[in-house]
């Protein structure tokens, strides 16, 4: 995992099966970093509670989290990795 600044908010890239994902590096039940999390079989695992996130999709998998983490739309560009500031999801 690789963590990367978008606009002012700390923003996850992770490789999973060579594929490129971003999502929010903020749990979404205890805001704890899920930089200092386990990534694992797709998923990152919080660090003080141990909810897992699908990096997909960024659906909570385990309680006590509920909410989904943001993910970002990412593009790769030669040795350039772009990372869309719109969220997956937002329908604003």
């Amino acid at each position: 995992m690789l963590r990367v600044n978008l606009g002012g908010e700390p923003v996850l890239l992770v490789n999973v099966d060579d594929n490129v994902y971003a999502v929010g590096d903020r749990c979404s039940h205890e805001d704890a970093s899920l930089f200092k999390g386990q990534l694992a079989d797709g998923c990152i695992r919080c660090p003080l509670h141990g909810s897992r996130f699908d990096v997909k999709t960024g659906r909570p998998l385990d309680e006590p989290a509920d909410a989904p983490i943001p993910v970002y739309p990412v593009e790769i560009r030669g040795e350039y990795i772009l990372i869309s500031s719109s969220r997956i999801g937002d329908t604003a």
